[in-house]
């Protein structure tokens, strides 16, 4: 798809996402001519589809494709919420204190059943239990996708049940002060009510946290839309109950004041139908052009733009051969075990051709056409 008719399509989902979340109709002669596959290959990449689906059945469009996305959705947001109690009563079971993460709150203040698509569960839980907590989703009939890796285990259970374990919210290699700020988060809860072992944010802090989870993203290969989305609805509901000299304060030591600013603003724009500036749509385009999880070409330019001394050469060896403090936080075992650092080069060479092979290829073409072009 060619970047002009990508906009357009990005431009067209946004708007009926606006639809869907304000459960307004959308306007006749606003769809007139919507490439219904282009669209939904972009809502895709955005999981975005479900949400748009309401907006289009609200104006009696009824396309396969987005209708099963929006049933699926559906069907997975009860099979998260099904698996997930099964999963915090073993916890509590076990004595292990935990917190649902992001979409699994969110998901609950959109208008509609699935409208928020999943793409996993994440749940912070004690990290003093790594090891009890993967016995315990062993158990369940989870299998185990990676462990002790970065700050989280990841488990699969047919058919879509993504789950992902966290020890810590973030690590030493994100952006900003995040990782010495959430140090101590469990003096940042607020214990469950109707659980022993169960805590949550006050509203104020999850919201930073929210915010400071997609800086993490933004400023590593860039997040998508539903980020802003996630944000427009979190204001619908909160903004005048918000603290906000509290959250102002709290946002300066995690070094992302002007990031939340500006992402607010835009998604506030976005999602109430306003026009955007020359400015805020060069913004937009860095969400559109990233998709949900980002895109590995922001990240090798970023890094360019960090080397005036770029080579080829260089930066492979840098991305093969990573620090020492970053085995801390991507291989603890590696990091743990200094004669094992070889086995954690061979390990992500492997992964990266052979298990990951399309981010390997798409960021090793991107290298080659910097490089051409420099």
């Amino acid at each position: 798809m060619q970047e002009e008719q990508y906009r357009k399509n990005a431009y067209d989902m946004i708007y009926l996402a606006a639809c869907a979340v304000n459960q307004k109709v959308p306007d006749e002669k606003r769809i007139q001519g919507l490439d219904l596959p282009s669209l939904f290959s972009v809502c895709q990449e955005h999981i975005l589809t479900a949400c748009v689906a309401y907006a289009l059945e609200s104006a009696g469009i009824h396309e396969r494709n987005f209708t099963q996305a929006k049933e699926k959705s559906v069907r997975k947001n009860i099979l998260f919420d099904a698996e997930r109690k099964k999963v915090l009563a073993e916890l509590e079971e076990e004595h292990i204190w935990y917190m649902p993460l992001k979409g699994a709150i969110i998901k609950d203040w959109y208008p509609r059943l699935g409208m928020r698509q999943m793409s996993d569960n994440d749940i912070l839980c004690d990290g003093n239990y790594r090891s009890q907590i993967r016995k315990i989703m062993l158990r369940l009939g989870f299998t185990c996708e990676h462990y002790e890796e970065k700050n989280d285990d990841a488990y699969f259970k047919p058919p879509v049940c993504n789950f992902e374990m966290h020890d810590r919210l973030f690590i030493e290699i994100d952006a900003g002060n995040a990782c010495q700020y959430y140090k101590n988060v469990k003096d940042r809860l607020i214990k469950d009510e109707n659980s022993q072992y169960g805590y949550h944010f006050r509203m104020e802090d999850f919201y930073i946290y929210v915010n400071a989870h997609e800086y993490k993203h933004y400023s590593d290969c860039g997040t998508g839309v539903r980020s802003l989305l996630d944000t427009y609805i979190i204001m619908r509901k909160f903004h005048d109950e918000f603290d906000w000299n509290y959250i102002s304060g709290e946002l300066k030591k995690l070094e992302t004041f002007e990031f939340e600013q500006q992402s607010r603003e835009l998604a506030m724009k976005l999602f109430n139908f306003q026009e955007l500036t020359e400015e805020e749509k060069s913004a937009l385009d860095y969400y559109i052009f990233s998709g949900v999880y980002g895109k590995i070409e922001n990240k090798v330019d970023k890094e360019l733009k960090e080397d005036e001394n770029f080579s080829k050469a260089k930066y492979i060896f840098r991305r093969i051969f990573i620090p020492i403090e970053d085995y801390k936080a991507w291989f603890p075992w590696a990091y743990r075990h200094k004669c094992l650092i070889p086995v954690a080069w061979a390990y992500r060479l492997f992964r990266g051709v052979f298990v990951r092979h399309r981010k390997f290829s798409a960021e090793m073409k991107h290298l080659m056409k910097q490089h051409k072009d420099k």
